[in-house]
């Protein structure tokens, strides 16, 4: 029952709309008590809407931490000290707020410097202006998992990063990134972070992109770097690929077929490994043709050739057919380019709407 409903209220609490909503009204908390401060006494009519409005959003804080320790656990929470400054912030701004709104500044029951200490104790609401750090962490998390989608993440021992144990001694993550991507990617420090609590020692990662790297520093030079272009397959001859499966992390889309035997199956697996169906159906497996056919090569050179690069065959391009091309470009084909790269040099191009180094028709 308490894991049900939980469940349910997660995806509102930490929804990007929520955390943004909040943000606003710290800044216009601020902004009231400052309009407050700088009103004349004779003006306590407004004053006193101003407060009832302060009122209100403090409370709202004080739901919005409740909410998210309900959704986070009480341990897991606290574990953070930005966490417990802003509960802190919280708590003591309700109590001021609640102190200076029930009390009747314009009575002649207070002695002035009474008057003036509860008008003073207002400008500690200003501290609320500390929650913007806290918010800016809670900003990055649920902007983090807009981009992941429904990618299953690793929300464990206070980490939340987008990462998957595809076997016990495989990880699948996005590229651990710094500076203003790490706002909305698995920032590298956390990532480090993780690796060093959970494998410390044990573990290497590869790079297996070719646009991006980083300093190896952070995994303690244990990264190995394999250039593979985004959304395109590797080369059978890239032999650090054998090597990843004795290791723990490794980064892209070219390996799941050391989790099954036959290379559909582990297509399937990784894909079920990687989605998070509570969230969404949208596979987040292998869906690049090109790579799952890769996987399939792999299979076919392990299970035919013993690991080793079948004989090399010479082959002549005599034509491309493109089966429904409605909806690309122009719609017939006139408008395409095609490029044909080797060993990372351009060995041929043609251009369709030239019609140069080719003929265009349809069937």
């Amino acid at each position: 029952m308490y894991h049900n409903i939980r469940k349910k209220i997660s995806p509102f609490v930490m929804s990007f709309g929520f955390r943004v909503f909040g943000v606003v009204l710290i800044v216009v908390d601020i902004m009231l008590v400052i309009v407050d401060l700088s009103l004349p006494q004779r003006s306590r009519d407004v004053g006193n809407a101003l407060e009832a409005v302060s009122l209100i959003i403090s409370f709202f804080f004080l739901f919005d931490v409740l909410l998210r320790v309900y959704v986070e656990g009480f341990k897991v929470y606290f574990s953070s000290k930005l966490n417990i400054l802003d509960a802190c912030v919280v708590v003591v701004t309700l109590v001021v707020t609640m102190i200076y709104t029930f009390t009747d500044l314009s009575g002649n029951s207070l002695i002035p410097r009474v008057v003036t200490f509860l008008r003073s104790l207002r400008i500690i609401i200003l501290v609320r202006v500390f929650r913007l750090a806290a918010q800016k962490k809670e900003l990055e998390k649920v902007t983090r998992r807009m981009v992941s989608e429904n990618k299953r993440r690793y929300q464990k021992d206070g980490f939340d990063l987008d990462l998957t144990y595809v076997t016990d001694r495989i990880i699948a993550m996005s590229f651990p990134s710094s500076g203003k991507q790490s706002f909305y990617r698995n920032p590298i420090k956390e990532v480090a972070r993780f690796l060093d609590t959970k494998h410390d020692g044990h573990y290497k990662v590869y790079n297996l992109c070719s646009e991006k790297g980083y300093d190896p520093q952070f995994f303690h030079y244990r990264v190995e770097r394999v250039f593979i272009d985004d959304h395109n397959a590797s080369v059978l001859m890239l032999h650090s690929f054998i090597a990843a499966v004795h290791c723990i992390p490794y980064l892209s889309l070219c390996i799941y077929h050391i989790c099954r035997p036959e290379f559909r199956d582990s297509l399937d697996y990784f894909g079920e490994r990687r989605t998070d169906k509570s969230r969404s159906s949208k596979f987040q497996g292998v869906e690049t043709p090109s790579q799952s056919r890769y996987v399939g090569y792999y299979e076919i050179m392990k299970t035919k050739f013993n690991r080793q690069l079948p004989p090399s065959k010479s082959l002549k391009i005599k034509s491309i057919r493109i089966h429904s091309i409605a909806g690309v470009g122009k719609g017939d084909g006139s408008d395409l380019r095609v490029k044909i790269i080797v060993r990372k040099e351009l060995v041929f191009q043609c251009v369709c709407a030239k019609q140069e180094n080719c003929t265009v028709s349809q069937i």
